[in-house]
């Protein structure tokens, strides 16, 4: 029989759609399942998998969702408990119950039933697969139109090119940094809330010219470098919200609440405008007062916020590793705010790298700043009301620091450097981004590195980073013609 783990969920998918049992399905009380009509396919990254369908289940028949997963278990550790996007659900598929559970529930407590296919399937029709994946798979190899006459071009050119993409990539990001400084000094002076910049005053935006001593203030530093790490924690499915997250729950209004040192404080805010809170909490004991205290928190705190509160159903959790789901990275990113707000986090890393002169101290001293190890609620839970038997060690681990310190440090402190005019600083920020070696690897990167026979250049930063540059804006979007790398091969 084959683990369900070596099974790509594309081909139970495919199975559904085709209805290829080898025999009938049954609930788990006995009753036949008959599919009138199996569904719309649902190729989005969220939401159940087949809209729409008919199934008679017994003498009753059901019109709503279906979700398959490989296993049982996936339902909640995918969060789709949790999630409204599946209370329309009216049956849950699933290769494998190891836990023998006959049910599902979802997050209105309405019960699913949940029935195993792997006796209903012909072992041919499954192709075991060491690469996993779900509608999509993001972990496919991919090669490059390029890559079968690269050798046309030299090496060092194929390096130069990388190199310029990867400072290509970083300007751009300082740029769009210094645009966000910009709103958040005009906002400050108008004392707006989010987000009417944007649509209500974007004539006068426009039309201002900002100087360099217009950005003497701190507190816009200090919002600025929080919404840039909050949208890094979010990865590419919760950046935004996250980001949105931030710029409704800024730190004038977090410093407005007072002690904000206390931790239970800030996740409690976080949790109920993010919207993830649970309305009802279940198994209070187990839960150790951690949801009631929030709870409670939340009921002297909402009469001072007027700001916007999210749904649970605007945050992904499908397709993320449970130590990714949003939940554990707002818990993350409270530590950092706590930070910020209480420890002068945005000075001390400026302070730091203007005072430490080895690259590799300078790297690892700010780098450790941003690690937060897992501890409390948030050590043995990926979700609410779930408790996990494999315990998380760190919230935020090395491979998201160094992303954060890529992708958001380096660029808010070249920014930083440049408008206060010292340039020392900034050559070193570009030096920094010129030798740092990631930890992490990327995908993407050493698919590029592969393609390009450049396989000893994607830890580098400044080339990995142009390798990004060069897939997402050229490689994946067909404009070869485009690129200086597709120019001399096609040329």
């Amino acid at each position: 029989m084959i683990n369900s783990s070596k099974i790509k969920e594309k081909q139970l998918h495919n199975i559904w759609i085709k209805q290829d049992f080898i025999k009938e399905l049954n609930s788990s009380s006995g009753d036949q399942i008959i599919v009138l009509n199996g569904g719309d396919y649902n190729e989005d990254t969220s939401g159940p998998d087949f809209k729409h369908a008919r199934l008679r289940i017994g003498n009753i028949t059901f019109v709503g969702d279906v979700e398959i997963d490989r296993d049982y278990s996936d339902w909640k550790n995918h969060g789709h408990n949790i999630n409204k996007h599946y209370n329309k659900v009216i049956l849950h598929v699933c290769y494998t119950n190891r836990q023998n559970q006959k049910y599902v529930y979802t997050s209105e407590g309405r019960k699913v039933p949940s029935i195993t296919i792997k006796e209903n399937i012909a072992m041919d029709n499954l192709v075991p697969e060491i690469i996993l994946g779900g509608k999509k798979n993001k972990h496919q190899s991919f090669s490059l139109k390029c890559s079968d006459e690269i050798n046309l071009i030299d090496v060092d050119d194929r390096q130069n090119y990388i190199l310029q993409y990867g400072i290509n990539r970083f300007e751009n990001k300082c740029q769009r940094i210094y645009n966000r400084l910009k709103e958040l000094k005009f906002i400050n002076e108008l004392k707006l809330n989010e987000p009417v910049i944007r649509y209500e005053l974007s004539k006068e935006f426009r039309e201002r010219k900002f100087l360099n001593d217009d950005f003497g203030d701190r507190k816009i530093w200090n919002q600025l470098l929080y919404e840039l790490i909050f949208e890094a924690l979010g990865y590419s499915k919760n950046k935004n919200i996250m980001m949105r997250l931030a710029q409704n729950v800024n730190l004038e209004f977090l410093k407005s609440i007072g002690n904000n040192n206390d931790s239970i404080k800030l996740e409690t805010i976080y949790f109920h405008v993010s919207g993830l809170m649970p309305e009802k909490i279940e198994n209070k004991k187990l839960e150790n007062n951690y949801l009631q205290n929030l709870s409670m928190e939340w009921e002297n705190i909402s009469p001072k916020y007027d700001g916007k509160v999210f749904d649970e159903t605007q945050w992904h959790f499908l397709g993320q590793r449970p130590q990714n789901f949003p939940t554990i990275r707002i818990s993350g990113g409270a530590k950092i705010v706590d930070a910020i707000l209480n420890r002068n986090l945005t000075a001390v890393i400026i302070k730091k790298f203007s005072e430490i002169h080895s690259i590799k101290v300078l790297i690892n001293s700010i780098r450790s700043l941003i690690i937060v190890k897992a501890n409390g609620y948030w050590r043995d839970h990926y979700v609410f009301e779930k408790k996990s038997n494999v315990k998380l060690n760190y919230i935020i681990g090395l491979s998201r620091a160094d992303e954060i310190f890529i992708n958001v440090l380096l660029p808010y402190l070249s920014v930083y450097f440049d408008i206060f005019g010292n340039e020392e600083m900034s050559k070193k920020v570009i030096r920094v981004y010129n030798e740092y070696e990631q930890k992490s690897d990327n995908k993407i990167v050493k698919d590029v590195a592969s393609g390009l026979k450049l396989e000893g250049y994607n830890k580098r930063t400044i080339y990995s980073q142009g390798m990004i540059e060069v897939y997402r804006n050229y490689c994946s979007k067909n404009r070869c013609l485009e690129c200086h790398i597709g120019k001399k091969v096609f040329n």
